[in-house]
C-alpha cells in the first residue's frame, strides 16, 4: 500500500506542478515582452510558482497539518540554496548563447525532481496524512 501511495503522491505533485509550470513559464513569458534580462524575469515568475505549488502540494498532495510557516520555511530554505545556484547557472548559458527557454525548461526539470525529494523526506516527514480535509484549519 505504501508504494501505492508513494505512486498517487508523485502523480499528483506532477500535476500541480505541471500547473506551477504554466504559471512561470506564463509569467516569465509575459516579463520577457518588458524585461530583456533572464534572471529579472525567471525570479518573479518562480516565486509566484512557489506559492502556487506550495500551498496545492501541502494540502491535496501531501495532506499536511504541519506549521505552515515552518513548512514554508524549509521550502524558503530549499531555495535559498536552488535559486541562486539555478539563476547563476542560468545567467551563464544565457552569456553563452542559450535560448531563455530551454534554460528555463531544464531548470524547471531540476526544479521538479529535486522538491518532490525534499517536500517528501525533509518538509512533510512523518506529518503526512495529518490534514483533516473535512475543513479543519492547519496549525
Amino acid at each position: 500500500m505504501n508504494e501505492k501511495k508513494s505512486f498517487v503522491q508523485a502523480l499528483k505533485f506532477t500535476l500541480f506542478s505541471i500547473s506551477a509550470g504554466l504559471i512561470q513559464i506564463g509569467s516569465f513569458a509575459l516579463f520577457e515582452l518588458f524585461i530583456p534580462n533572464y534572471w529579472a524575469c525567471y525570479l518573479p515568475s518562480l516565486l509566484l510558482s512557489i506559492l502556487w505549488n506550495f500551498t496545492l502540494n501541502r494540502r491535496y498532495t501531501f495532506k499536511s497539518a504541519a506549521n505552515v510557516k515552518v513548512a514554508m520555511l524549509k521550502v524558503l530554505g530549499f531555495y535559498a540554496v536552488f535559486t541562486p545556484l539555478s539563476t547563476w547557472l542560468g545567467h551563464l548559458a544565457e552569456q553563452a548563447g542559450w535560448n531563455d527557454f530551454l534554460i528555463l525548461a531544464l531548470t524547471m526539470i531540476a526544479n521538479f525532481v529535486l522538491e518532490f525529494l525534499f517536500c517528501k523526506f525533509v518538509v512533510y516527514r512523518g506529518q503526512e496524512d495529518t490534514l483533516n480535509t473535512q475543513g479543519a484549519s492547519a496549525k
